[in-house]
């Protein structure tokens, strides 16, 4: 796996970076301080009020953790 978007990331993280790719109105409550997190790691960024996922983030989330795939194997 490319190092560049293997995170480990924690199972809130993981969740948090799935649900910015639902619609705003379909999402659960978006915990601010995991948001925090993925912003640092350039996954998630702020427009205006909303948050949404970056094109990074959708690359970590497409490719997955080496994390995850070890606990699918």
């Amino acid at each position: 796996m490319d190092a560049e978007f293997d995170y480990d990331l924690t199972p809130d993280q993981w969740e948090t970076l799935k649900a910015l790719r639902l619609p705003p109105h379909e999402r659960r409550v978006i915990t601010r301080s995991i948001l925090a997190q993925l912003a640092a790691l350039d996954l998630a960024t702020l427009q205006g009020e909303s948050p949404v996922i970056t094109p990074r983030g959708r690359k970590v989330l497409v490719r997955g953790s080496s994390k995850l795939l070890d606990l699918a194997a």
